[in-house]
């Protein structure tokens, strides 16, 4: 390719593809503030670092909603508030059986990483529903030994994250969701955002790897995901899930206009470029936003999904996404 046909920005970001080191935050600012008529170059560089310095292969994980509702916070995206006035099941901590009968269809769908998923604040401290939940992993491990047990079981406190270290977990998902400067605007003044990251780095001292992203579409700019792409950088986070906001009925926001697929686009190839290493996660919004584009989200840097269905609203028929990530194949 002849780079001099290219911005001259995308052409000078094409030293991550030869060296994988990641571009600065003025870099990653200007090639945010391209028009949308770059976005296929800048997803066509992120495709090919992410051939070169990713990690290979298609990362699929699935999560199961083990307690849904109810929860204390008011995170203005979310169906499980109970600040909003979705219309969702609710139930209580579900039992191991149940847990594990959702883990073993995963794994015969050759879904390599399972996460359990709670509703609420956290578990700063052990109690009865913690060790419940240490209790099901150590099941998940002994059934079914290859699968990669993940949780999602909000903040954590230096006690908690060190027993989820000891019973094995594989990652563990807290995202910022934002520039943490936009936190408390943007999502949430129930919690701060600095909880969130305190839980981030705990469970890396522990030596748990993290999985730890954002969500695009609930009033941020392109600058905010520019520094939430930088936030996680400096938490040393291994697995990038993105979000694209699925409006739902009895949240705040219901009526949010959706991004522009140019943005979402940009998005995910600066999320490589920042991140050569990391691995890059589509996660919401995949079908149900992107619908024919979610193919070209898939080419613009990322190397992971989730499938199956998301907490309160549905997902991908795991069997179709196996054909598709098996299609995704012949363009690394």
């Amino acid at each position: 390719m002849d780079i001099k046909t290219l911005h001259p920005a995308i052409a000078a970001a094409y030293r991550v593809l030869e060296t994988g080191e990641p571009i600065s935050l003025e870099e990653a600012e200007l090639l945010a503030s391209l028009p949308g008529e770059f976005s296929l170059d800048l997803a066509s560089l992120a495709n090919k670092v992410r051939n070169r310095w990713g990690k290979g292969g298609i990362h699929a994980c699935s999560i199961m909603n083990a307690k849904s509702g109810v929860c204390g916070e008011n995170c203005r995206f979310c169906a499980q508030s109970r600040h909003n006035h979705a219309d969702i099941e609710v139930y209580p901590l579900v039992d191991e059986d149940a847990v594990l009968f959702e883990a073993r269809s995963c794994a015969e769908h050759g879904v390599s990483h399972f996460g359990l998923v709670t509703s609420g604040y956290g578990y700063r401290t052990m109690n009865a529903e913690f060790k419940r939940i240490l209790a099901m992993i150590d099941r998940l491990h002994e059934e079914l030994p290859e699968l990669n047990v993940c949780a999602s079981i909000g903040i954590l406190g230096p006690e908690t994250a060190a027993a989820l270290a000891r019973h094995g977990i594989a990652h563990y998902n807290i995202n910022l969701q934002v520039a943490p400067e936009k936190y408390a605007g943007l999502i949430a003044d129930t919690h701060g955002i600095e909880e969130r990251m305190e839980t981030v780095r705990l469970l890396r001292r522990e030596g748990v790897n993290v999985c730890c992203g954002g969500i695009i579409g609930v009033g941020e700019s392109m600058e905010d995901r520019v520094a939430m792409l930088f936030a996680l950088r400096d938490l040393d986070v291994s697995v990038i899930p993105i979000n694209v906001l699925v409006p739902i009925e009895g949240t705040p926001l219901q009526a949010a206009e959706s991004v522009p697929l140019a943005d979402i686009v940009k998005v995910f190839a600066l999320a490589r470029l920042v991140h050569p290493h990391s691995i890059i996660k589509f996660a919401a919004g995949r079908e149900t936003l992107l619908k024919d584009f979610q193919g070209l989200l898939m080419l613009s840097g990322a190397d992971g999904y989730l499938t199956g269905g998301y907490l309160t609203t549905r997902g991908r028929d795991l069997a179709d996404d196996q054909r598709f990530s098996e299609r995704l194949a012949s363009f690394s």
